[in-house]
């Protein structure tokens, strides 16, 4: 083989190499984008069943008949913070409760609209600490859908929940803590503000 022949394969072994090497990264991309538009969904699912990161249950759940431990007393506090590009306000009522692990509770909050037009707006709730969140039992609540405000509308909506009287001893205080974020308004929504 001349020195010709042996350059001429050797670059058509390079090329192969390099396209062989550009397939495999294309594959590991397409991989990694799959795998990160999977990760918030199974990350979500992963944390309601888990409670880390304080992540409160999106849905009610019934109460239960338990027995109220009244040799403890448990402080739950109720915070609020305003998600960016929504003109509302939240105000918790009752900011905190002392309460008996096992019993019921109410807890009012009121949603107003300071925009002139209707906005729809979402509460996210967040326990902390985490291992709360697997004891805290929301039987109604806001934060389960989305609400929509009327202009100038000044809402009261409930919150009802319960603390489970399994909840681990060294817990004595819980933050239930909603953020605000806003929902974008279907066309059909706009429409009949008009």
């Amino acid at each position: 083989m001349t020195s010709d022949e042996h350059a001429s394969a050797r670059r058509v072994d390079q090329q192969a190499g390099v396209m062989r090497t550009v397939r495999r990264t294309l594959l590991a991309l397409a991989g990694m984008l799959g795998f990160a538009f999977a990760l918030v969904p199974l990350y979500d699912v992963f944390c309601n069943l888990t409670g880390l990161n304080g992540k409160a249950a999106s849905q009610a759940k019934a109460a239960v008949a338990m027995e109220i431990d009244e040799s403890r007393w448990i402080s739950v506090r109720f915070i609020v913070q305003q998600g960016q590009g929504l003109p509302w306000t939240l105000e918790a009522l009752d900011e905190s409760f002392r309460i008996h692990p096992g019993g019921q509770y109410s807890a009012r909050f009121v949603f107003i609209n300071h925009a002139d037009r209707a906005v729809r707006g979402r509460a996210v709730p967040s326990v902390s600490p985490s291992e709360g969140s697997l004891h805290l039992r929301k039987i109604t609540c806001f934060c389960f859908q989305e609400q929509t405000l009327a202009a100038g509308e000044r809402r009261e909506l409930p919150l009802v929940f319960q603390v489970d009287s399994d909840l681990p001893e060294d817990i004595r205080d819980l933050t239930l803590a909603y953020t605000l974020y806003p929902v974008a308004l279907a066309a059909s929504d706009n429409d009949d503000d008009v």
